[in-house]
């Protein structure tokens, strides 16, 4: 397994050891040993979402204020943009956001530990999503961001999808950086 920080240190790319031939590939997608010892993060995981969005959906950026959640993204086909909003007032990447591709051919994962908002971008035609959570969903919890915040300044690859971004009604009601509930 190969680890390496985004420009947010603790938000991480894992990159699981694959093993391929013309017959196909083998992956270990989990291992809690290996994780702890390779990043350094002792993750209790205690639910796993799997979410199938259409080509140019963008979900997020949502996080939950209390029962924050630390997530373990990784897709299972199609191609995302992948991203991570620290929303930790004590941090000096307050504000700050790291974006990666993840795709089925990569098999890249990414850690977003609590206190970050996720959010992502269907670059295929459509893409599933498989995340590990280190608590529960608690809807009572959940907060959004606005994904096109001026002052986060995400640069979302939109070139690469033929319409304007498709969001829910929370996610396009979702509040600027001013608005937003912080972590202490």
């Amino acid at each position: 397994m190969k680890v390496t920080p985004t420009r947010l240190p603790e938000v991480l790319v894992v990159e699981p050891k694959v093993f391929g031939d013309e017959r196909g590939f083998f992956t270990e997608s989990w291992n809690q040993q290996r994780f702890d010892e390779a990043t350094g993060v002792t993750a209790r995981f205690v639910q796993d979402n799997q979410s199938r969005s259409a080509g140019g959906v963008l979900r997020g950026i949502h996080y939950q204020v209390r029962q924050p959640q630390g997530k373990l993204v990784r897709v299972l086909a199609g191609r995302v943009f992948d991203v991570a909003v620290d929303l930790r007032r004590s941090s000096p990447t307050l504000g700050h956001w790291a974006g990666v591709e993840l795709t089925s051919d990569n098999m890249h994962q990414l850690w977003i530990p609590p206190g970050f908002g996720h959010g992502f971008l269907v670059l295929s035609r459509f893409a599933d999503l498989l995340y590990k959570t280190t608590d529960y969903y608690a809807p009572e919890h959940e907060r959004a961001l606005a994904w096109n915040d001026r002052r986060v300044g995400i640069r979302w690859p939109l070139g690469d999808v033929p319409r304007e971004p498709i969001l829910s009604g929370k996610d396009a009601a979702a509040p600027s950086w001013d608005a937003c509930e912080l972590f202490d």
